[in-house]
């Protein structure tokens, strides 16, 4: 019984951390990949025909957890396929964001007439590899850490994946951790995504504003683009 009240206590500290991200209502899911849950709906599996168990495990749970936010939202549960460049489709009407860690999943969704596109990222809350700090973090933002901060590292690279989740379905632009450079706030709570190059639709020095959160061993990131009469991420 404590194994199993902590896990639930966990999901729902995530999931009420991921809604303080946004400053609209979200719908927000967690699960965890490898549980059993329902077969995909029709037409969802053909990403994963191929993929090992872990990847079908996690893209399962993502789906469970989007139909959940569907329902929560007041949406009938529909199938969330994917374009040629694997993003989600989302039901007419919705937006949303799905990511995952080893040990859980999140889904965020909220209504078109609210926001033009979200972007949501957990990453376990542990510092990031020492190899992968140049590869993720520019000078200036390794020059702002004060040097080699692995711990806020990884909340920069958490902030990057939200902010590329957000942009993508407007720009369709894939692109490296050098095109947008990371702000931390002095609390490293929330972050300024800023763009170092023209990127279809934003100019450079343009920013997405996000919040970031650690809870349950985790961190947790959020970014919205056109929130309709609201501040901040």
């Amino acid at each position: 019984m404590a194994a199993g009240g902590g896990e639930v206590t966990a999901e729902g500290e995530i999931r009420a951390a991921v809604q303080a991200l946004f400053d609209l209502p979200v719908a927000v899911a967690v699960t965890r990949p490898g549980r059993a849950y329902p077969p995909l709906l029709a037409g969802e599996a053909a990403p994963i025909a191929r993929a090992q168990p872990k990847r079908v495990a996690e893209f399962t749970a993502g789906r469970h957890a989007a139909r959940e936010a569907m329902q929560a939202l007041g949406h009938p549960p529909a199938p969330v396929l994917a374009s040629a460049d694997r993003a989600p489709i989302w039901p007419s009407g919705l937006t949303g964001s799905i990511s995952h860690c080893d040990d859980w999943c999140i889904a965020v969704l909220a209504r078109r007439a609210e926001v033009e596109t979200l972007g949501v990222d957990i990453e376990d809350d542990s510092p990031l590899p020492a190899d992968l700090l140049t590869e993720i973090c520019l000078p200036a933002e390794i020059t702002r850490l004060g040097g080699a901060d692995l711990a806020a590292a990884k909340r920069i690279f958490c902030a990057k994946e939200a902010a590329y989740k957000a942009q993508y379905p407007t720009t369709k632009a894939l692109f490296g951790f050098d095109r947008l450079e990371v702000t931390l706030s002095g609390d490293n709570t929330t972050f300024d995504a800023r763009f170092t190059q023209d990127t279809e639709g934003f100019s450079r020095g343009d920013k997405l504003p996000g919040r970031i959160a650690a809870v349950a061993g985790h961190l947790v990131s959020g970014v919205a683009i056109g929130q309709i009469d609201r501040k901040g991420a």
